[in-house]
């Protein structure tokens, strides 16, 4: 029997998929930050690399749990934060809100794409959002 046969992409090819798209943001937001720093400055630049580490920064929250909580887990009260600070949709938002506001400031624009940078560098390499009990989600 001859015909052409179709390829589907199996359900364990879409994690990688989703995971190469998150890096291709990921590369795209730190091209943009960059830009931005190179264009506007030592306070641009600045903004944009605290705002790549800063979501990460969140743990500190309940660090005096920290001993107490099994490897990898999050402590339970920094998980509202960590989550926060962890989703797209927040600094997307603020993008679109800064790039229509009538006065823009630089600095923020580059905070803005540091933080999806590093929103996306996560997403890309696995991590993503906690439970309430601070493991990672499946």
């Amino acid at each position: 029997m001859t015909g052409t046969a179709t390829v589907t992409p199996t359900r364990s090819a879409l994690p990688v998929v989703r995971r190469a798209a998150w890096l291709a943001s990921a590369l795209f937001w730190s091209a943009f930050a960059v830009l931005e720093g190179v264009n506007h400055g030592w306070l641009a630049g600045g903004a944009a690399l605290l705002f790549l580490v800063l979501p990460d920064l969140t743990f500190l929250v309940a660090l005096d749990e920290a001993p107490r909580m099994a490897k990898g887990q999050l402590a339970p009260r920094a998980v509202p934060y960590y989550n926060a600070m962890h989703r797209a949709l927040i600094p997307l938002a603020l993008l679109l809100l800064c790039t229509a506001a009538p006065v823009t400031w630089a600095p923020a624009f580059a905070a803005l794409c540091g933080w999806l940078a590093h929103i996306s560098y996560d997403r890309a390499f696995g991590y993503g959002l906690r439970t309430k009990e601070g493991h990672q989600r499946g």
